[in-house]
């Protein structure tokens, strides 16, 4: 668990990714906070079913990288998002991240705080150089967190931006 000012950003272990995913507040109440919202995309729980909860299972594996962070404003006591790496550092040190708010949340600088403190964690570990992220082209609230925390345009792809920051 790492925290900010406003927010905490919780790994999710395996058990509670269940709970994320049956989205019935079982989740918000093991952590005792207000009920929330979600709305879980088909491509992320498509992710979830496929590769995070079999990344997280596997005891060889940083759950750490492979889990989703569930984002928590204290002031609302409740889950506004969520932030993940996209697996563990590959041999040149880069990870990816993906994230999402929920809705209800949106436009309220959850985000941007929970990347900027999620590039602070990843400077911290040792095998962590750069952290790679993609947006849709016409995303700007999404490639604007990244531009607030300091990630390069590295490049496109069809309707896809690549992004970019280097911690080392």
């Amino acid at each position: 668990m790492i925290e900010t000012e406003r927010l905490i950003l919780k790994p999710l272990t395996h058990d509670q990714l269940l709970k994320y995913i049956k989205d019935d507040h079982s989740l918000e109440k093991e952590f005792g906070l207000l009920p929330t919202k979600k709305n879980i995309s088909p491509s992320l729980q498509e992710a979830l079913e496929q590769t995070i909860l079999p990344n997280v299972f596997d005891k060889d594996k940083d759950y750490l990288y492979h889990t989703l962070w569930t984002i928590i404003s204290k002031p609302d006591n409740r889950m506004v998002g969520d932030i993940c790496f996209v697996g563990e550092p590959d041999q040149n040190g880069e990870i990816e991240i993906g994230y999402g708010t929920y809705k209800e949340f949106r436009g309220k600088g959850f985000m941007t705080e929970a990347v900027g403190r999620i590039i602070d964690w990843a400077r911290e570990q040792p095998k962590v150089k750069s952290i790679f992220a993609a947006t849709t082209k016409d995303n700007v609230a999404s490639y604007s967190i990244l531009e607030k925390n300091n990630f390069i345009h590295i490049g496109e792809v069809d309707d896809m931006l690549s992004w970019k920051i280097e911690l080392k």
